[in-house]
This record gives C-alpha cells, sequence and structure tokens, in this order.
C-alpha cells in the first residue's frame, strides 16, 4: 500500500510541477509535460512488479501506439481556444475528438498486425 501512495504522490507531483510552470512560462510546462516522465515511471515500476522484460516491451511499444491518436487534441484544442471557443468546450471537444480516433485506432490496430 506504501509503494502504491508513493507512486501517486510522485506521478502527482510531476503533474503539478508542469502546471506550476506552465503557469509563468507556458513553453517550459509544455516542455515537461510532454516528457515520458509518467510512462517511465510507469515501466520502473512495472519492471520492480514483474521483472518481465516481454512485458514492459510490450508495455513501452502500447504507449507509442495509443500516443499518437492523441496528439490531434493538441492542435484543436489551442486553434477552438484562438477562435473564441470558451475553455470547457474546447476542452471537450479535444477529449471527444481523441475517444473517437483511439475507437478507430482500437479498430484498425489488429488489421495492420498491432497487438495491444
Amino acid at each position: 500500500m506504501l509503494e502504491l501512495v508513493a507512486k501517486a504522490l510522485l506521478s502527482g507531483a510531476i503533474v503539478a510541477v508542469a502546471s506550476e510552470a506552465a503557469r509563468r512560462w507556458p513553453g517550459i510546462g509544455g516542455l515537461i509535460a510532454s516528457l515520458p516522465l509518467v510512462s517511465i515511471l510507469a515501466m520502473i515500476w512495472l519492471w520492480r512488479a514483474a521483472r518481465d522484460g516481454e512485458r514492459v516491451a510490450a508495455f513501452s511499444e502500447g504507449t507509442f501506439w495509443f500516443v499518437l491518436p492523441s496528439l490531434p487534441m493538441f492542435l484543436l484544442v489551442p486553434a477552438l481556444l484562438r477562435r473564441g471557443v470558451a475553455f470547457w468546450p474546447a476542452l471537450a471537444a479535444g477529449c471527444a475528438l481523441t475517444m473517437t480516433l483511439y475507437a478507430g485506432f482500437l479498430l484498425i490496430a489488429p488489421r495492420i498486425g498491432l497487438r495491444l
């Protein structure tokens, strides 16, 4: 249980650092948020729990493929905000786009030989 709390606190601290940095320097906040720190921590936690290189490799590869359909959200949300759309609807549209792309990706992945 203590390890789970430590994982949550460390992961939460990364989000807090990114959001605080973004308040002062949006570019630096974006850089911190874009770093694969949470993925690296997840690989470390998975390795510590399972000591299974194949499982870590599958996790890492799955992370790569699932990042791709999430990327358009980071273009849609700022485009909507700059066109005067309020924050919450812009964010909702970005999330809806991401969920749609995830669903499409899950349908296409097996057809192109990806096992996720």
